[in-house]
């Protein structure tokens, strides 16, 4: 069963809404390399209330099995 990225709180700017869906999806996949070139990507632009979305939506993540 596929889980959809969570969507990120209504407070983050729009083109951080849509980096967390994929970090997340990343994250879900177990896509390491991905993970860091998408982090890195947010980290640029990363607000306080960025972070907090992300850490929202990763802590609905479910990995997929191996």
């Amino acid at each position: 069963m596929e889980h959809p990225a969570p969507a990120a709180p209504a407070p983050t700017r729009d083109g951080q809404t849509d980096l967390i869906g994929a970090i997340a999806e990343a994250v879900r996949d177990g896509n390491n390399r991905t993970v860091r070139r998408l982090l890195s990507r947010f980290a640029d632009g990363a607000t306080v209330t960025d972070l907090y979305a992300l850490c929202d939506a990763l802590r609905t993540v479910r990995r997929r099995p191996v």
